[in-house]
């Protein structure tokens, strides 16, 4: 059965939107047959980009995932924003763009505490441009893994051109998993990944990222004394 029907399930989110998309597409096929053939493709793109498929996040320990579905856009040194509570400096920060045909579920990328919660207003830039990363609307987390001495991680939902909310569903002192469900952001933006200092990418900007499935960075391999 599972071959037959899709592995994924619609975000609550969803729900009003898809009924709007029905009601304009009801309405113009009142008033014109073209237009409401166009309309009627509505409803069905609205249930596609709230898709929430069903992830199996690699079991090794030590591997960091990406938090989104996408395309690699940027892995640079830079050193985090003051306010997100990474340290002073610098980490591998690996930028992920949506486009509106991308899952836009956004997935917790490593097990561990989440330490912080930093949540600003702000622009709605091209998410696909460096820019949107300083000015635009964002939710970060800080995530201390259950191992090592003091060893977080970085992950900020970006609002981008059209998006117009961030959903976040983890709060500060919860234990959250690989590849756990946690937010969301509608419609077209951008996810971050700071990984811990002195950690390397093992993805290149232009490639294609799945959310908790593709590996970011395998620490087993890189920092082996994190791990003890």
């Amino acid at each position: 059965m599972s071959k037959i029907f899709p592995r994924y399930k619609i975000h609550r989110d969803g729900i009003g939107f898809c009924l709007i998309f029905v009601l304009l597409a009801y309405l113009l096929n009142k008033v014109n047959f073209f237009l409401g053939l166009l309309a009627d493709a509505g409803p069905m793109w609205c249930l596609y980009f709230f898709r929430v498929p069903r992830r199996e996040a690699p079991s090794q320990k030590g591997v960091i995932v990406s938090a989104a579905d996408g395309r690699v856009v940027s892995v640079q040194e830079v050193v985090p924003p003051e306010e997100f509570g990474l340290g002073e400096k610098p980490r591998t920060r690996i930028s992920v763009f949506l486009n509106i045909f991308d899952v836009h579920i956004n997935y917790i990328p490593v097990s561990g505490e989440i330490m912080h919660v930093y949540y600003q207003q702000g622009h709605f830039f091209h998410a696909a441009k460096d820019k949107a990363s300083e000015h635009n609307e964002k939710n970060a987390l800080v995530i201390k893994l259950p191992f090592g001495d003091n060893v977080t991680v970085g992950v900020v939902q970006i609002a981008g051109l059209v998006a117009r909310r961030i959903r976040c569903d983890v709060r500060r002192g919860d234990f959250v998993s690989t590849g756990q469900y946690y937010g969301l952001i509608r419609f077209g933006s951008r996810t971050e990944i700071y990984l811990p200092e002195g950690v390397q990418a093992s993805v290149a900007i232009g490639d294609k990222v799945h959310a908790a499935k593709t590996i970011l960075a395998d620490l087993a391999l890189q920092n082996a004394e994190c791990l003890t």
